[in-house]
């Protein structure tokens, strides 16, 4: 048992300092992207979410918070995950390739003044990629969430908020990201409707 106390005191350990390293590091980013999501939002667009794996069950999660509720009872707000339509994914992946099964939703379903949230803990996912181009070509907001280097999304030109958690393991990474929106719903409830009832 003392390897598993070891692998549970580490994991915990890891996870204790990166929350205090994304406190005293990127609070003012936090912002700027609750900004950017009230900026869509109280306009009258829609936030669109896309990831693959853990980070597709982050994007559903998220979309979740939004349109039905997080800590508080108030009006849904529009948001959709990518990342929840078989029939969707699985023709465009059949049809076309599955690099482009979140670039043709956005395509579809993405107008000017939308949010697309893109979620990779590689920085490196070849159809969140697609998806940020092709909304940058339409011209939505783009926030990008990553990890490790931020690979080749943390460089794209479309995004306009870029938060990265510069760490190796992909579950540590989950976490972060996970605590990000988590923190992004509580803004949204506190700027928009007053906060938690």
């Amino acid at each position: 048992m003392r390897k598993a106390d070891e692998i549970i005191s580490g994991a915990i350990r890891e996870s204790v300092d990166l929350k205090e390293a994304l406190f005293a590091g990127h609070r003012e980013r936090i912002l700027r992207i609750a900004e950017t999501v009230f900026d869509a939002v109280k306009s009258g667009g829609k936030v669109m979410i896309c990831g693959n794996g853990g980070s597709a069950a982050d994007a559903q999660h998220f979309a979740a918070e939004l349109v039905n509720r997080f800590e508080m009872n108030r009006r849904g707000l529009a948001a959709v995950a990518l990342t929840h339509d078989a029939s969707v994914i699985t023709s465009i992946a059949n049809d076309f390739s599955f690099d482009q099964i979140f670039s043709r939703q956005v395509e579809a379903l993405g107008r000017p003044g939308d949010l697309l949230l893109a979620i990779s803990t590689s920085g490196a996912s070849p159809n969140v990629i697609a998806a940020v181009d092709r909304a940058g070509e339409i011209g939505m907001s783009v926030i990008a969430l990553t990890g490790k280097n931020g690979g080749e999304l943390g460089q794209n030109g479309n995004i306009s908020v870029h938060l990265n958690i510069n760490h190796i393991s992909t579950p540590r990474i989950q976490e972060m990201h996970i605590t990000c929106l988590h923190i992004l719903c509580t803004l949204v409830d506190d700027e928009m409707f007053g906060g938690a009832s």
